[in-house]
């Protein structure tokens, strides 16, 4: 029963915090363990993907279903003179077009101009920048195919960046959250991440990813240390309803009222007001 519980809260989560931290969190494993090993053993539960390719034509034509008619000819538009440009001409119009789709908060779509850009002016942030655009994209997509596709392409483009510079945290942290998230090899993303924050132990992306990877496998005390150290650097909405949605599984109901107010009054958006204020109410009596 109790299990269970855990199964539909933590749902809850990923539908109520879509274009935050997106991850599939059903069907969580219970993990036995502590340490660094137990948080790697969390990866085992992640979604995993083969090889996959992916069809640029079929990722646009989508998002253009997703936008206004005006918008999407006005892309269009832009998109021919990307094809008849060359050179300097050409890149340019690609940043442009990525700009477009950013505007319109596609990223899919918009990761590919950026790693159009990123071939022609090759370096670290131009490839960051086009990871960082396909994890958005797949974290955000619901077919497995073109899932699997952004996977790659992001592990592409963030393994291009740390040829470009080996230190580099934020690329570190994306390859580590694609690997995890739609590989069949997980620990080395795990591994990644648990570098990172080794060497920057505030490091906000690499502690929330480690906290959600944790409550994927049910270790909510590890993934409330995760969240905390989260909210020390930035307190937000996300963080702290992931805060109270482990406390709550762990029975620790003052603390998943106060996490849950928290999260209430820093996103200020009505679904997620009723969603709390029922939680609260439940977890009260």
């Amino acid at each position: 029963m109790m299990k269970s519980k855990q199964y539909i809260v933590i749902g809850l989560v990923a539908i109520l915090m879509v274009g935050l931290y997106s991850l599939d969190i059903k069907g969580l494993v219970k993990q036995e363990g502590e340490g660094e090993d137990a948080e790697m053993q969390s990866a085992t539960t992640a979604n995993t993907q083969g090889d996959a390719t992916i069809n640029e034509a079929t990722v646009t034509a989508v998002s253009k279903q997703m936008i206004s008619a005006n918008l999407a000819a006005d892309i269009e538009k832009l998109e021919k003179e990307v094809k008849s440009a060359d050179g300097a001409k050409k890149v340019e119009l690609q940043k442009q077009l990525a700009k477009k789709w950013d505007d319109v908060n596609q990223p899919a779509a918009a990761a590919f101009s950026y790693e159009e850009v990123a071939k022609a002016e090759a370096n670290y942030a131009n490839w960051l920048i086009a990871g960082n655009r396909f994890t958005e994209g797949y974290q955000n997509n619901t077919d497995s195919t073109v899932t699997a596709g952004l996977v790659n392409r992001a592990i592409n483009a963030y393994n291009k960046a740390l040829a470009f510079d080996a230190d580099g945290l934020d690329a570190k942290t994306g390859l580590g959250v694609a690997y995890v998230s739609g590989t069949q090899n997980p620990m080395q993303g795990i591994q990644l991440l648990l570098g990172v924050v080794k060497e920057d132990p505030k490091n906000e992306k690499a502690n929330m990813n480690l906290g959600m990877f944790s409550m994927k496998s049910g270790q909510f005390q590890k993934a409330i240390d995760r969240f905390k150290t989260v909210i020390d650097v930035k307190p937000t909405p996300e963080a702290w309803f992931y805060l109270a949605t482990s406390y709550e599984n762990l029975g620790q109901k003052p603390e998943a009222i106060l996490a849950y107010q928290k999260s209430k009054e820093l996103a200020a958006d009505p679904s997620l007001t009723g969603f709390v204020d029922r939680k609260i109410k439940e977890l009260s009596n």
